[in-house]
């Protein structure tokens, strides 16, 4: 099999450099690569272990491989977008001597061709965004699950699709749920989101965002962070969810909350972060605005039907980078932003590096629980510890110098009796 198959392996001088800018903003993972790399080969923590990885393929990602590798282990790695991949990126990693399986914008047989030989190494822990390598693993090449002892997860997407193989006894190995960390979710998913999906707006359309009406479907912790900037942005932000405590927390926050039929004449951009399909229907589309703007914050392509809108348009062309316009027979036009794929990734350079550098610290940490204790594990998704997060929150802040109150004994003594 191929060492690597990526699109120009000379790109490699600009992916290092990108690389180098994330590390310097990365400290939770350097002190990290720093201890467990000086350790003697034998003693680190991977050593003469396989792992596979499938995330977003840009900068961070690769110095979470970096890291994985100093401490021992053999790495192969694929993207787990087809536009989010960076080839630059992808080329420095398998000039430094990882297996490196990714093209952006490659087709979507190429894409999963490049899952499966992700996993041809036979891996012993496998590290996923979305859950395509664990699908992989259990339904085409279940042969190659023999020897994976266990698996992280990186977003709720994946987190729901494993708990549907877990729910139907056929999860062949146990998965820390990583996207489920206070130190992944309370800020990845709210502060990580809310910036990086904005950012992509903002640099591909080139548009005010004060004055206008923004519809957000789903006000999980994504959906938080969205609606958040957008207000802080100018913005008029309305609601919409079908969880009644979240949709009374987001009007208490300050948002209207309807249902997509009402908002859907309404907002000027829409944005959805659900994780499930058809928010976003070309139902909803007839009654939108003219150059209305749609983009997708949820990891699959599933959310904004664009095939319906693609295939019921008269007419469509590029408006700008990233952005197609569709012309419905009507004569209103809908601008999809990034094939309605993950916008803040496939479209701009997703989190921002200090927010991954907590992402990737627990996936790091989750690696080694697995390694520790896979023996004595469930095939189930398991929760992080709160030990690795209780870790992860420490180091975080010892990084910006920041320190915080601690009990004493007598109050540590007081919270813990039922005396008064």
């Amino acid at each position: 099999m191929k060492d690597y198959e990526v699109r120009d392996i000379s790109l490699a001088p600009s992916g290092r450099q990108r690389i180098e800018w994330v590390r310097h903003n990365m400290p939770l993972l350097t002190g990290l690569k720093e201890k467990y790399g000086s350790l003697p080969e034998k003693e680190k923590p991977f050593y003469d272990t396989r792992i596979s990885l499938s995330i977003h393929l840009e900068p961070k990602t690769a110095y979470l491989c970096e890291t994985l590798a100093a401490a021992g282990a053999t790495m192969s790695v694929t993207g787990c977008n087809p536009l989010s991949t960076q080839d630059d990126t992808a080329a420095a990693l398998a000039e430094a001597g990882m297996r490196v399986y990714a093209v952006h914008g490659e087709s979507e047989e190429d894409y999963y061709k490049h899952i499966e030989m992700a996993l041809e190494h036979r891996p012993h822990i496998v590290i996923d965004d979305g859950g395509d390598l664990a699908a992989c693993l259990h339904g085409k090449r279940p042969d190659l699950a023999e020897e994976v002892r266990g698996g992280g997860e990186e977003t709720t997407t994946g987190i729901i699709r494993l708990k549907a193989l877990a729910a139907d006894g056929r999860l062949k190995y146990p998965v820390v749920a990583v996207n489920d960390a206070r130190c992944k979710h309370l800020f990845d998913n709210r502060y990580g989101t809310g910036q990086s999906v904005w950012d992509s707006i903002l640099r591909n359309t080139n548009l005010i965002i004060a004055s206008k009406t923004v519809v957000v479907a789903g006000y999980g912790w994504c959906g938080r962070g969205i609606a958040m900037r957008a207000s802080a942005l100018g913005a008029s932000v309305i609601v919409t969810e079908i969880d009644p405590v979240k949709a009374i927390e987001a009007r208490m926050d300050g948002y209207s909350v309807m249902t997509m039929w009402e908002a859907a004449p309404l907002g000027d951009i829409f944005i959805s972060a659900t994780g499930c399909k058809d928010v976003i229907t070309l139902d909803h589309m007839a009654f939108m605005k003219d150059r209305v703007i749609l983009a997708n914050a949820g990891h699959f392509n599933v959310e904004v039907d664009v095939k319906a809108l693609a295939d019921r348009a008269e007419s469509s062309y590029e408006a700008r980078s990233n952005i197609m316009a569709y012309v419905l027979p009507g004569g209103n036009t809908v601008h999809i932003m990034a094939e309605g794929r993950l916008v803040n990734i496939a479209a701009a350079d997703g989190h921002p590096a200090e927010i991954m550098d907590m992402s990737f610290a627990v996936q790091f940490m989750s690696a080694m629980y697995i390694q520790g204790n896979y023996k004595e594990l469930p095939r189930d998704v398991l929760d992080v510890s709160a030990e690795i997060d209780t870790r992860i929150a420490e180091q975080r802040l010892a990084a910006w110098g920041v320190k915080i109150d601690s009990l004493t004994p007598e109050q540590e003594k007081y919270l813990s009796s039922w005396e008064l």
